[in-house]
């Protein structure tokens, strides 16, 4: 018996109409997979560290025009004030991760007789980031290469803010012995830096004294981005912002 022409249009019009709304639903699908996607693959983390403060018992000793930290929080008022700078650029979400040398400022905290691990807690608490305590120059680059899952995690941001020379960050410097640092981080343990925990992006500065003279370079050849870094020393009068010494010049 033959179907009448009305049905066929009918019967084709549902298998297209059905057809559409699968495509629609398969498309939705996709959109929703691929912004996943790419929610996974661009999550970032700032990194900003904070060496350790000097003994007023050693530095009391130098001459005073080469006394350093006289002031416990130089490193910590400074990271602080950067805090607040990127949460209010970017939100108080702003994935930030804070890197604190903790033997310093015990050591310090027991000369001043004041609280001083409990006071930098309490910047976690009031910015709600994360806070990691190092031990080691070496915490740091444990804490780029595995501190978060790389595949998915990029830094997007490092900033270091303490003592250093031109070939290392030195975690303490008079803390230990007068005029010399026992924890740092060497320009050639730079090597065992994973290049893939960092964005191709990456924005990284040393705030500490002549990175710019040796450090940078080496952190360029071990990680393929450029880190500004002082050639001369920094000054940390104004812990809000650190600024060049008389003489001085940012270099990369």
């Amino acid at each position: 018996m033959p179907v009448h022409p009305a049905k066929i249009i009918v019967l084709l019009a549902v298998i297209i109409h059905s057809s559409l709304a699968m495509a629609q639903e398969r498309g939705a699908l996709f959109k929703k997979s691929f912004k996943a996607r790419k929610q996974v693959a661009t999550q970032e983390e700032f990194i900003i560290i904070s060496g350790g403060p000097a003994l007023r018992k050693w530095e009391d000793m130098r001459e005073e025009n080469e006394q350093h930290d006289r002031w416990w929080g130089n490193f910590i008022r400074s990271a602080r004030a950067r805090i607040q700078q990127l949460q209010k650029r970017y939100g108080p979400e702003y994935p930030i991760t804070w890197l604190v040398y903790r033997p310093g400022y015990i050591t310090r905290s027991e000369e001043d007789g004041q609280p001083l691990i409990s006071w930098i807690e309490s910047v976690r608490e009031k910015y709600k980031i994360q806070l990691v305590w190092l031990e080691t120059g070496k915490d740091i680059i444990r804490h780029i290469n595995s501190g978060k899952d790389r595949k998915q995690i990029k830094i997007v941001g490092f900033e270091y803010y303490g003592h250093s020379n031109q070939y290392a960050f030195m975690m303490d410097y008079s803390n230990d012995i007068l005029g010399a640092s026992t924890s740092w981080l060497h320009e050639n343990d730079l090597q065992e830096i994973q290049p893939s925990a960092f964005s191709s992006k990456a924005k990284c500065r040393s705030y500490g004294c002549k990175t710019g003279e040796s450090m940078s370079a080496k952190w360029y050849a071990a990680i393929g981005i450029r880190m500004w870094g002082a050639k001369g020393k920094t000054d940390y009068s104004n812990p809000l912002k650190p600024t060049l010494s008389p003489g001085g010049y940012w270099k990369r």
